[in-house]
């Protein structure tokens, strides 16, 4: 045993679970764990963030990125309340992390003591493990049981630590007892499970395959099945890169924030084998489809649509279980016509990148960065427009990594998760975030993180002045334009006032010349965060939820109309029923 602060204690915690650096703000009632990550500091890195909020989500980007706990702390008060955005966010994309909470003295717990708050029911709802030490002695154990529950419910721990229980002297002795995570015996899928979604298989006439965040580490394995069945594959967003996105099986998502061929795929299959996922939107899917559900966990079978037939069990799993049979599908006019169809939208997208004539389009700098990434690099992503064109423009078809804010949805994502990426990426890879002018702003001081630790980040921010995709909604709806408005800010200034550097494009050349720079500073040994004021037109993404271009499903004036409206060219964007009736294949 050895004698030291229990801070320091569980400081040797975080390092034997691998943890090597970790985000916050010191506090009052969280410096003697300050203290602990100070008699640390050779063993893991302290980074200090200008706010808790993007500290936290930063760790949830770790947990993203590698599958690995990510660890953030906040003092009592308004520090603990800073976590909640990245808590409720790594709680909704069920990913772990833990959360150390500062808390005053016992001796002056229950005295309206300051910034005294009960802290234990504020994180019930939110953590899948939530306790107050109470006395210092234990205080290695409970932040070891937090990292297993974390893992083990994968979602967001929480520790409440009294200040004076950190700052005492204890005997510490490592745990002995391994540090598992994850099952190691292999599941065996029912092999009837297998004979019967076979045979569904086999009888459907257009199936497709839906790939959830379940078959993340699992690309080969749905790349192989895809080829060996012959079926197309869509991912929702969060699983972006769970098959490589140039495969040509691969035909993007449903939704929003989804492409023309994910859209019109979704009707015209008659089943969908649904993988590893519990995609909210589902229930938006056309009715009357077949259904086999795939799943690890029971609550979600069946939770967002109604499914034909369900295997509980790992959907890597069943997939090598399917592999293994030897079993084929030969490639039909379906297959054929949705590679056609996706071939057909990357090249509208393609279109779009060319023209600047109405000023710049975001699909310009998408293209030029899918240009210049590596096989290794890292992007953080933001919630709203910028998701869009993120999802449709960012290349996932190496070892690239990809994290944004799934279910929960929360602005000022970007940032936070390119300080992440920049932390986690190999040697010799690039990080990435990619911001609205909205989102970018909630969390911009923190540019100074990336400085501090000499993070090159680069930080693109899409400018046009509104909250793009919350201006949509109220279009949408027939609201009045009201509170969308933003007032114009030069983000490539602020970079500059805060110790990055900064440019502006507001064109093609701009973003041609401008990335070639970064991209020579980079190669030079560049240490200092980037940011790119991307001065963008005002126009919406094309909405991909509803795509009215097939004449006989909408009829023709619906879809001169949705043409017309987003300037596309149906003889060159022929919708999928037609390219599939020119082949004689109609349900």
């Amino acid at each position: 045993m050895t004698k030291m602060i229990a801070g320091q204690a569980l400081v040797k915690v975080l390092e034997a679970w691998g943890v090597d650096h970790i985000y916050g703000i010191p506090g009052g009632s969280i410096n003697h764990t300050v203290e602990g990550l100070y008699l640390e500091k050779d063993r893991i890195q302290y980074i200090q963030v200008r706010h808790e909020e993007v500290g936290a989500l930063a760790a949830t980007a770790d947990a993203k990125y590698t599958g690995k706990i990510g660890v953030s702390f906040g003092s009592a008060g308004p520090g603990a309340t800073h976590l909640f955005n990245g808590l409720y966010d790594a709680k909704m994309d069920h990913v772990p992390v833990l959360a150390l909470v500062g808390q005053v003295p016992q001796a002056a717990m229950n005295t309206n003591y300051f910034q005294e708050m009960d802290e234990t029911p504020m994180f019930s709802d939110v953590a899948v493990y939530n306790r107050t030490a109470t006395t210092a002695e234990q205080l290695p154990y409970v932040v070891n049981q937090a990292i297993r529950e974390a893992y083990r419910q994968k979602g967001p721990a929480v520790v409440i630590i009294p200040e004076n229980l950190s700052a005492t002297e204890i005997d510490y002795e490592p745990v002995k007892t391994p540090n598992l995570v994850s099952n190691s015996y292999k599941q065996q899928i029912d092999p009837v499970a297998i004979e019967k979604t076979l045979a569904l298989l086999k009888a459907a006439k257009h199936p497709l395959v839906y790939a959830g965040r379940g078959l993340l580490g699992a690309r080969d394995e749905l790349v192989k099945f895809s080829e060996q069945f012959n079926l197309p594959v869509m991912n929702t967003v969060p699983a972006t890169g769970v098959i490589p996105t140039n495969h040509p099986n691969a035909i993007g998502t449903f939704g929003r924030l989804g492409s023309k061929s994910g859209f019109e795929a979704l009707q015209h299959t008659d089943l969908i084998l649904f993988l590893g996922s519990e995609f909210p939107f589902a229930q938006f899917w056309p009715k009357g489809i077949k259904i086999i559900q795939v799943n690890d966990n029971s609550f979600d079978i069946g939770k967002m649509v109604p499914v034909d037939y369900a295997v509980l069990g790992d959907a890597k799993q069943y997939l090598q279980a399917m592999i293994a049979t030897g079993e084929t599908l030969p490639e039909t006019d379906w297959l054929r016509a949705n590679r056609q169809n996706k071939q057909n939208w990357d090249a509208w997208l393609a279109q779009l990148a060319q023209d600047d004539s109405q000023g710049l389009a975001p699909e310009t700098v998408m293209r030029k960065v899918a240009s210049l990434v590596g096989p290794d690099d890292i992007y953080g992503v933001d919630t709203g427009n910028v998701s869009e064109w993120a999802v449709r423009g960012l290349p996932m078809d190496q070892n690239q990594r990809f994290a944004l804010s799934g279910l929960f949805a929360t602005m000022g994502y970007g940032l936070p998760a390119g300080l992440a990426g920049a932390l986690n990426a190999d040697k010799g890879a690039q990080a990435w975030s990619f911001s609205g002018d909205g989102g970018f702003a909630m969390v911009a001081p923190d540019l100074i993180t990336e400085v501090r630790y000499q993070l090159p980040v680069i930080n693109v921010v899409f400018t046009n002045n509104r909250f793009g995709f919350i201006y949509n909604e109220q279009v949408a709806t027939g609201q009045h334009l009201y509170g969308v408005d933003l007032t114009e800010a030069d983000w490539a200034k602020v970079a500059e006032g805060l110790g990055g550097i900064g440019f502006t494009v507001k064109n093609k050349v701009d973003v041609e010349n401008v990335f070639n720079h970064i991209q020579d500073l980079q190669a030079k040994g560049n240490t200092k965060p980037i940011v790119v004021n991307a001065v963008i037109k005002d126009d919406d993404p094309i909405g991909t939820a509803y795509m009215p271009l097939d004449p006989k499903l909408y009829g023709q004036a619906a879809v001169d109309e949705y043409a017309k409206q987003n300037h596309i060219d149906p003889k060159q964007q022929p919708s999928l029923g037609e390219l599939l009736r020119a082949k004689g294949d109609t349900l």
